[in-house]
C-alpha cells in the first residue's frame, strides 16, 4: 500500500486510542459539535471585501482544508464538503442575537468536549487533547471524516493496514 508514512502513523495512533464503539460514537457527535460552536464564534467578526463578506470561520475552514490536503486529498475534499455545510450553518446561527448564538456556541463547544472525555473514560484511554492540545485541535476534524469513511466501508485497504499496524504494535509491546 502506497500511503504516506506520516498519515499512516497519525491514523494508527488515533485508531489505537479509539476502538470502543461508544467512544467512536461520541467522537462522531462531539467533534462536529465542537467545530460548530467554534465556527459560530468565528463567524461573528467579519469584513466586507467588495461584494463578498469574509469572516474568521471562512479563513479557519480554508486553513484546515489546505492542511488536510497535505495529508490526503480524498479525506480533505470530503472534509471540505462537510466543513462548508457546517460553516454556512454556523454563519446562520451567528446572525441570531448574541444571547442566542452565544448560548448555542457555548453549549455545542463545551458539550462536545464533555462527550470526548466521557468517551475516553469508557475507552479507558487518555484523550490526545490532554497530551497534545494543538495537535488534537488540528487532527480531530480530519479523523471524524476518516472514521466516517471507515463506517461506510470505503478505502477498506487503508483500514486493514491500520489494524495490521495496531496488532503488530500490541504484539511488540507484549513481547
Amino acid at each position: 500500500m502506497n500511503t504516506d508514512a506520516k498519515l499512516m502513523d497519525m491514523l494508527t495512533g488515533y485508531s489505537a486510542a479509539h476502538r470502543h464503539p461508544f467512544n467512536v460514537a461520541v467522537h462522531m457527535l462531539g467533534i462536529p459539535s465542537i467545530m460548530f460552536g467554534a465556527l459560530i464564534a468565528l463567524s461573528w467578526p467579519s469584513a466586507d471585501l467588495g461584494p463578498v463578506t469574509v469572516n474568521l470561520a471562512h479563513l479557519a475552514l480554508l486553513g484546515f482544508v489546505v492542511f488536510y490536503l497535505s495529508l490526503d486529498v480524498v479525506f480533505a475534499l470530503a472534509f471540505a464538503v462537510f466543513g462548508v455545510v457546517l460553516t454556512v450553518l454556523a454563519g446562520q446561527v451567528a446572525t441570531l442575537p448574541l444571547a442566542v448564538s452565544g448560548t448555542v456556541a457555548a453549549v455545542c463547544f463545551f458539550g462536545g468536549y464533555l462527550l470526548q472525555f466521557v468517551g475516553h473514560a469508557v475507552e479507558k484511554s487518555m484523550p490526545v487533547l490532554v497530551k497534545h492540545p494543538i495537535q488534537a485541535q488540528l487532527a480531530a476534524p480530519f479523523f471524524t471524516v476518516v472514521e466516517l469513511f471507515k463506517m461506510l466501508r470505503l478505502r477498506e485497504e487503508l483500514f486493514d493496514e491500520i489494524q495490521r499496524r495496531i496488532a503488530a504494535a500490541e504484539g511488540g509491546a507484549s513481547a
